[in-house]
This record gives C-alpha cells, sequence and structure tokens, in this order.
C-alpha cells in the first residue's frame, strides 16, 4: 500500500504531500525530516527501509520524489508508479525548483490523485492523466459562445434603440416640438438632456464591425440594462487580455453556435434557411479511414405570416450515397416524385419565428476517397530527437475550407519545436504542449501544403493529430433553388446561410 507521495528538499522539507491513508501532519513531517538521514550516500540504491515504512525514492535536481509505502508493498510496481510521479511533475512545473513547485501544487495534488486511490495505484498514463485534470467542457464552449451571441445581440439592440431616440429628437428639434421624455423624469427638458448624453456615449463606445449580429427585439429600458452589462463583460475581458490571458481558445471542437458568431448572417429575408453539416471523421496514421460519419441539416425559419404556406425545391447533386429522412409533418412523397418539401395537408402553415428541421440527412463510410482534406504525419527517428513531416491534401476541391487548425501533441518538458520549412503560420502553446498548425484558406488554389520541425521525443507521442475548420460550403451538395407559394406557384425571395463544421477530426 501507497501511504504518502511527496516532493522535499535534501533536508528533508516537505515543499508538497500527498497522503493516500489516514496519517497526522506531524506523522508525515517527521517521516520526511528522518528520510535524508536514512540515505547512505554509498550505495546507489532507489529505497531505504526503516521498522515500520519503506521510502522509495528519485532525485531531481535539488530535490526528492518520495514514497512512502508499507514494507511488504510489490517494490516493482512502487518503482513503476514513482517513474510515473516523476514524469508528472516537469508537467506542470517549468523548472524543478521550490517556488515553482509550492506555485503549483494543487495541480500536482490533482494528478497525485488520478495515479493513486486509497493507496493503490490507478492504470492511467501520462495522456490519461492530462487529459482527466484538463477538464476540457465541450457544454462549457457552447454556453461561453452563445453568451456572446446574447451580448452581442443585447449591443446591437442598444444602438438601435440609442438611434431612434436620437431620431426622435432630432424630428422634435425640427419641428419644434418638445423632445420625448422618459417616464418619471421631472421635465422633457430634462429627459431630452438624458436622452442626449446616452446617446452620445453609445455612440462614442461603438465599435466597427464588418457584419452586426441580427438584433433581437425588446424593450428600451430592458436593452440599456443589458448594454451596460455587456459593458462590464467588455471591461473585464480587456482586464483579462491586459495581463496575458488568451480569452478565445481555438483549439478542440467547434460548436454551431460558435460557428454563428464567426459567420453571421448580413442579409436574412422573411424566408430564411439554415444549412448546416457536422463531420466526425477518424484515421489512421499509416492510412485507412476508420470511420467517416456526416450529419446534416435546413433549418427553415420564416419571419412573415404571408409566406408560411410555401415549398422549398431542393436540388441533389450527391452521388455517395447519402440517406436522406424527412419531417414527420412534410409530404414524403411530394419530395421523392419532384425533390420539393412542403407539409402533407397544403392548407396547414409553418410555424413563423422560430427554426423548424425540415429534411436531413446521413453519410457514414470507410471509403478513403471521401475524406475531405487528408493529413499525413510522418515523424521519424534522428539521434536523440525526431524529425517530424507532415502534410495535408484538400481531396473535395470544390469546398473552401477557412480557419484551419491542425493540432500536433508534443513531448512535455523538452522546450519549443524547431520549425524547417513550414506553408500557413504556426503557435507552440507550452502549457498543454501543442503545436497548433494554423492556414486562414484551404481550396483548390491551395489544396496542399507542408510542415517540417524537430523536437526529442518518440514517433508516438505526436499523435493523435486533431484538425479543426469552419466552411460556407457544404460537403454533400443538397442546396435549395428556389422557394415558391402553394397557391399560385409564384416565387418568394429567401436566403440561405451554409456552415460545415468538424465534431470530430483525428489521426490516430
Amino acid at each position: 500500500v501507497l501511504l504518502a507521495a511527496a516532493v522535499c528538499t535534501k533536508a528533508g522539507k516537505a515543499i508538497v504531500s500527498r497522503q493516500f491513508v489516514e496519517m497526522t501532519r506531524t506523522r508525515i513531517e517527521g517521516l520526511l525530516a528522518a528520510f535524508p538521514k536514512l540515505m547512505n550516500t554509498g550505495k546507489q540504491h532507489t529505497f531505504v527501509e526503516t521498522e515500520s515504512v519503506r521510502y522509495v525514492y528519485q532525485p531531481m535536481e535539488k530535490l526528492y520524489m518520495v514514497l512512502i509505502t508499507t514494507k511488504n508493498s510489490n517494490i516493482l510496481e512502487d518503482l513503476e508508479t514513482l517513474r510515473l510521479f516523476s514524469r508528472v511533475i516537469p508537467e506542470y512545473c517549468r523548472a524543478l525548483e521550490e517556488n515553482e513547485i509550492s506555485e503549483h501544487c494543487f495541480d500536482l495534488i490533482f494528478a497525485f490523485d488520478e495515479i493513486v486511490a486509497l493507496g493503490y495505484r490507478e492504470n492511467v498514463n501520462l495522456a490519461q492523466i492530462r487529459t482527466f485534470t484538463e477538464m476540457d467542457s465541450h457544454e462549457e464552449k457552447v454556453f461561453r459562445a452563445v453568451r456572446e451571441t446574447q451580448e452581442r445581440e443585447a449591443k446591437a439592440e442598444m444602438r438601435r434603440k440609442a438611434k431612434e431616440l436620437q431620431q426622435a429628437r432630432r424630428d422634435a428639434e425640427r419641428h419644434g416640438k418638445k423632445a420625448p421624455g422618459f417616464g418619471g423624469f421631472g421635465s422633457s427638458a430634462v429627459s431630452g438632456g438624458m436622452t442626449a448624453m446616452i446617446t452620445e456615449t453609445i455612440i462614442e463606445t461603438e465599435k466597427p464591425k464588418v457584419a452586426p449580429a441580427p438584433a433581437r427585439p425588446s424593450g428600451p429600458s430592458k436593452a440599456l440594462k443589458l448594454g451596460a452589462k455587456g459593458k462590464e463583460v467588455d471591461n473585464f475581458v480587456d482586464k483579462l487580455k491586459s495581463e496575458g490571458e488568451n480569452i478565445m481558445t481555438s483549439v478542440g471542437k467547434r460548436s454551431a453556435e460558435a460557428a454563428k458568431v464567426l459567420t453571421p448572417p448580413i442579409n436574412v429575408e422573411s424566408v430564411h434557411m439554415k444549412i448546416e453539416e457536422k463531420i466526425s471523421l477518424t484515421c489512421g496514421r499509416d492510412g485507412g479511414l476508420q470511420n467517416m460519419e456526416l450529419h446534416g441539416m435546413i433549418m427553415l425559419h420564416i419571419s412573415d405570416e404571408k409566406f408560411a404556406r410555401i415549398r422549398l425545391h431542393v436540388e441533389n447533386e450527391d452521388k455517395r450515397g447519402v440517406q436522406l429522412q424527412t419531417h414527420p409533418n412534410v409530404d414524403k412523397k411530394l419530395f421523392t416524385t419532384e425533390s420539393q418539401i412542403g407539409l402533407k395537408n397544403p392548407e396547414k402553415s409553418f410555424p413563423i419565428n422560430s427554426d423548424v428541421g425540415v429534411l436531413k440527412w446521413r453519410l457514414q463510410t470507410t471509403e478513403e476517397s471521401f475524406i475531405p482534406l487528408t493529413i499525413n504525419c510522418w515523424p521519424s527517428e534522428s539521434g536523440n530527437s525526431c524529425d517530424v513531416n507532415i502534410e495535408y491534401e484538400l481531396q473535395e476541391e470544390s469546398l473552401e475550407l477557412n480557419d484551419v487548425i491542425i493540432t500536433i501533441p508534443l513531448p512535455s518538458g523538452v522546450g519549443a519545436p524547431v520549425i524547417g520549412e513550414i506553408d500557413g503560420e504556426y503557435r507552440h502553446d507550452s502549457r498543454r504542449n501543442l503545436l497548433e498548425w494554423c492556414l486562414p484558406v484551404i481550396d483548390a488554389k491551395n489544396k496542399s501544403g507542408s510542415l517540417e520541425f524537430s523536437i526529442a521525443g518518440q514517433p508516438n507521442d505526436f499523435f493523435p493529430v486533431q484538425v479543426s475548420f469552419v466552411s460556407k460550403k457544404n460537403y454533400c451538395n443538397i442546396q435549395v433553388t428556389k422557394v415558391t407559394q402553394v397557391d399560385g406557384n409564384s416565387p418568394v425571395r429567401f436566403s440561405t446561410e451554409t456552415t460545415f463544421l468538424v465534431d470530430k477530426y483525428e489521426i490516430l
């Protein structure tokens, strides 16, 4: 049984210690204080025993990594556990010094708890410990993306209301009338002054935007209140940025909400469609597609009642054998024969002001030629280091992939990689031991590229490679070409927003 794991100085002072059985502080401090006196410098052992316990230790520069076990504990297992403990420490501490260990003591304790539970070794490796302690949450990312969208909508609404108030004040001045006042203020002159003050403040703080998010209608007092909250959030974010914190994380999965933040629709008609596809793909490092699954959906949003009784004309040019499925309320026979989406009862209307999924499709395959973007990672050992060549190639030339990030894991505690040749840019995340290869656009004109770097490590250290991207063109060529009204077949103006996202894209 493992009693405790500790990092101590050569004098026996405990910097961080984790007890896995019930022990008092004085007992653990006494055991660690006695440890340096028991060591015989003449012998090259990695353990020392007393009448009650056994110390298994490993020197780390000016410190010791010590495991205190019972005398009947398996020494071979304890040595293996000790090696894992010793590899965990450089994972969280850049230097093996007392101050650095104290600073990251809680990170180390959490990692120690993943290795040992109730005195017994857990069957984990370093990569699993890193994953468990990171506690990366996809739901949290989705929540943050949704919250940012709501903040932007509130700000846009606040500006719109401010402009309305300013316009009303100008109109009142032009016609020689009193400016419209706020309820609760004494006179219209005071309220007019307040209107001007609020308007000027908002216009001064307004930041230029490429495409504003669609504003959600709400009352003026509520909008102004929300705006004030948004300003506090902005100040907090700016403060974090000034302290060197990176707010937006670019690695990992991208949700549909995050894509909406990235690419807001510029012109939304009364009939608006969102065509969204998500891909989940797993490849082997030596080639071969283990699994590729793609899910797509057409979401219909109608904001005007007079366009509620319509039909969508769908053009399906997919030749890969995609499986299509219509909503239960949609006329399946009409879709099969004429490729039109309409309700079973033509007299009924589509719901107003809500997103309705009318058509979805699924493609599952292990056919290698269907991979949209192939990644070939080739690590080769040369002495103590590893030369890594990684290249990409766009197989589906009709696609245009934006914000592509290819993430390569790196071994811990070996410093930064030495970059040779590179197409695009790179970022080295020393905290999470990742190399991010960033490419703004991959399309038919820029369909292939490569990256070369060298770093100490083994070939297995550089997998799994992960890929993330966003595209405004969908993978399966399914489009809505025309929208017509049920009565009279007259054409209806519509807008389309297409998004192709990554759910999971891994090379194992």
